[in-house]
């Protein structure tokens, strides 16, 4: 079943968000998305109303003085004021009718969230391909450079998210961390992991494993080494957590093992791990896949 099209256009590789409107005190519309939204002006909300980037689910233009009305949808274009451009470039490796695989640098976020809307990769390659239906069949950290498979046709777009949730297919990372002579390598790290008290962290806890990483060296360089990671589950931060229980925190990493303050982003020093490559049959082609990043770590002594 097709999902019901929205009132709103994309506009520069952007959907519109939505919210719905509860029961309430408020007098106008405007009234409350000035108070369920503070970080935006109320300025910003009339100029918005003006343009008619403010429209219910029925595509009727919401003004400035119109009544509140609760149990109905609103639509808008979300906006980020003075959102940096990221210095890097996002490259597609490969495109056909059902989907574009893109090779993502470091520091960008896939989808939008937070401080990040336009600088996503999902919002420049919507700008950069026109496919306003593009979406992530599965997601690497913001610090995380490598991999990603988007999903084209909605119709299709199923059977691809079965490929990651049925696990399978086959990832490899890379990553650079010290040099651990006294491991036995190869190894295997199993482990139980849930949030921590702080959002941005995971953590090791007691109980029956939820998480699986095969690790192995590539190559030692003095005191670093080049490793290569294969994730059997695909747990938040699983690579970064499992590396920093082994004494094995990775290069340049700012939440494992110490989290360190927001806005903590060095553009020289990105995160030494890569999504380098990803493998598996094709659900709706049936062909054998192979997507191999063109980025390399830095392996320094």
């Amino acid at each position: 079943m097709s999902s019901k099209p929205r009132p709103l256009p994309t506009k520069d590789g952007v959907g519109p968000s939505c919210v719905a409107l509860p029961a309430g005190p408020w007098r106008t519309m405007a009234e409350f998305l000035v108070q369920q939204f503070p970080a935006v002006s109320a300025a910003t909300w009339l100029a918005r109303m003006q343009s008619g980037e403010v429209v219910d689910e029925h595509a009727v233009p919401v003004t400035p003085e119109r009544s509140y009305q609760s149990h109905l949808r609103l639509y808008y274009y979300r906006a980020i004021e003075s959102e940096p451009r990221l210095p890097f470039d996002e490259v597609v490796l490969f495109q056909d009718e059902h989907i574009v695989v893109a090779d993502k640098p470091h520091f960008m976020p896939v989808t939008p969230g937070g401080r990040y809307l336009q600088e996503t990769l999902l919002v420049r390659l919507k700008r950069r391909l026109g496919i306003d239906t593009l979406a992530p069949i599965h997601r690497l950290d913001r610090e995380t450079a490598g991999i990603v498979l988007f999903s084209i046709q909605p119709s299709t777009r199923g059977p691809y998210q079965s490929v990651f949730s049925q696990r399978t297919a086959t990832k490899h990372y890379q990553a650079v961390a010290p040099w651990r002579p006294g491991l036995a390598w190869p190894l295997t790290r199993q482990s139980r992991l849930e949030e921590d008290e702080h959002f941005m962290q995971m953590r090791e806890v007691r109980g029956e494993p939820n998480t699986e990483t095969h690790i192995d060296v590539l190559k030692v360089q003095g005191d670093l080494a080049l490793y290569a990671l294969s994730p059997i589950t695909g747990r938040k931060h699983q690579l970064r957590v499992h590396c920093a229980a082994l004494g094995l925190p990775i290069v340049n990493d700012l939440i494992y093992p110490k989290l360190f303050e927001a806005d903590s982003d060095d553009h020289a020093k990105p995160l030494q791990l890569l999504a380098k490559a990803i493998e598996f049959t094709d659900p709706i082609t049936g062909q054998a896949r192979q997507f191999t990043s063109q980025q390399a770590l830095m392996l320094r002594a």
